[in-house]
Order: C-alpha cells, then sequence, then structure tokens
C-alpha cells in the first residue's frame, strides 16, 4: 500500500526538496503552502495532492486535511514544517505584532496542523501515524536578536514532548527535527556573514537541504513502535556547539 504524507511550507526550501524526495521514492504526497503557484512548482507534474492553505486557519487546514484523508483513505505522516522569522535585532526593537506573526506561523500554526493530523490519525483504522515537527538548533541555543524565533522554537519542542505522550494510545507517534544552516533561500544570509554572539560578523557553514530532506525520510519511514523522539541535522562546522 503506498504511505501518504502531508508537508506544510512546501512551496519553498526545506518543504520543497523533502516533498519532491517523497515523490521519488513514490510516496503520495500533499503540500501545503499559502501560495498554489509555488505548491504547484514543487509538484512539477506529479500527482502529489496541492492544498493551498494558510497554517494558521483552522478551518482550512481542517478541510484540507479532510480532503487528503478522503482522496487517499489514510495519512501515514505529516512533515510540520512551515515556518518565519524576523530580520535579526534585540527585543527593545521588535514590535509586539511582528513578534505574534512569527509565534502565530511557528507555535500555532505548527499546533493547528498537528490537531488536524491527530484527528485524522485518532479516527481511522488501523488507528495511527506519525508527527514529525520541524524545530531549529534555536530549539536549543539562541542567535543574537532571535527573541521571537527563539521563543517560538522552544514552543515546538513543548508541542513535540506534548504529543508524544498524549498519542500513545493512538499508536500516533511525535518527533522533532533541529536544523542548522540547511542552505535555503533563508539561510543565504549565513554565506554572506551573520551576527555572532562576541558582536562580529561572521560568514558560517551551510549545508545541502537534501540531507534534512533525507533525514526527514528516514523518521518518516520507521516502522510501528521505532521512533526518532529527536534528532540535529547541521552543517558540520557551524557555530551551534559552543554558542549561546
Amino acid at each position: 500500500m503506498t504511505r501518504t504524507i502531508i508537508i506544510t511550507g512546501a512551496g519553498s526550501g526545506i518543504g520543497r526538496v523533502t516533498a519532491q524526495t517523497f515523490l521519488d521514492k513514490g510516496w503520495r504526497v500533499g503540500l501545503i503552502g499559502r501560495r498554489e503557484d509555488a505548491l504547484r512548482e514543487t509538484a512539477a507534474g506529479s500527482d502529489a495532492l496541492v492544498l493551498p492553505c494558510d497554517v494558521c486557519d483552522a478551518g482550512a487546514v481542517d478541510a484540507a486535511f479532510d480532503r487528503a484523508a478522503a482522496e487517499w483513505g489514510r495519512l501515514d505522516v505529516l512533515f510540520n514544517n512551515a515556518g518565519t522569522g524576523l530580520v535579526p535585532q534585540t527585543p527593545d526593537l521588535v514590535e509586539p505584532d511582528e513578534f505574534r506573526r512569527v509565534i502565530d506561523v511557528n507555535v500555532n500554526g505548527v499546533f493547528i496542523c498537528a490537531r488536524a493530523a491527530f484527528r485524522v490519525m485518532r479516527a481511522q483504522s488501523p488507528q495511527g501515524g506519525r508527527i514529525i515537527n520541524n524545530g531549529s538548533v534555536s530549539a536549543h541555543a539562541p542567535r543574537p536578536g532571535s527573541i521571537g524565533y527563539t521563543t517560538s522554537k522552544h514552543a515546538v519542542t513543548g508541542i513535540t514532548r506534548s504529543i508524544s505522550l498524549d498519542g500513545r494510545p493512538f499508536n500516533i507517534a511525535c518527533g522533532q527535527i533541529d536544523i542548522g544552516n540547511a542552505l535555503t533561500d533563508m539561510a543565504v544570509a549565513m554565506t554572506k556573514g551573520v551576527p555572532q554572539a562576541d558582536g562580529s560578523m561572521k560568514v558560517e557553514p551551510v549545508m545541502d537541504a537534501q540531507a534534512v530532506a533525507d533525514t526527514v525520510m528516514h523518521m518518516a519511514s520507521l516502522p510501528d513502535g521505532a521512533n526518532v523522539q529527536f534528532v540535529t541535522v547541521m552543517a558540520t562546522n557551524m557555530p551551534f556547539i559552543g554558542r549561546g
């Protein structure tokens, strides 16, 4: 039986690379994102299910998951990947509305999608599935000027732990992938110089985003009864170990 996955933030970056990896491996893939044109670029002529919606809109998210469940008959995996950030700056310069926007996407959006997946996985027969949340190395240690993003990724860890516990009676596993310096549009700045804890600006090593996609594939392909609870995938020499 062909396995199924919904990927959020599938219109670009890690979401796009991961979606194309799963399509190449023969999975049925649902693509969630705000921009339908970008999702169709990700699909690139495949039979991917394009599900344009805002992850912060609970009604639209529920409708997208219901459509996937109706078409496929089953949802095996959610890769809860969609996220956003802010320009680095000290807390006094962060507008409350900007902070709320990051929390809305990175925390509320993750919860809303996890909630929808949990509902489908609990109701299907046999029960069960797997939710993989995209955290960050910022879930462990902050970068300078990252209060909104860092706060949101610490919250994602709480969501992951809670779902892991609450999913046990229903055979729903939950794990988290914490990523450091995967080369996407969001990480291009790393190649030009970004603020360091000592106040300097330095170019940082980056890695191919395919390494992230391959790790998500490994997590998603584990047999029932086995789970990667947390995994960190990062550019080997990035300044994470020893930072903070």
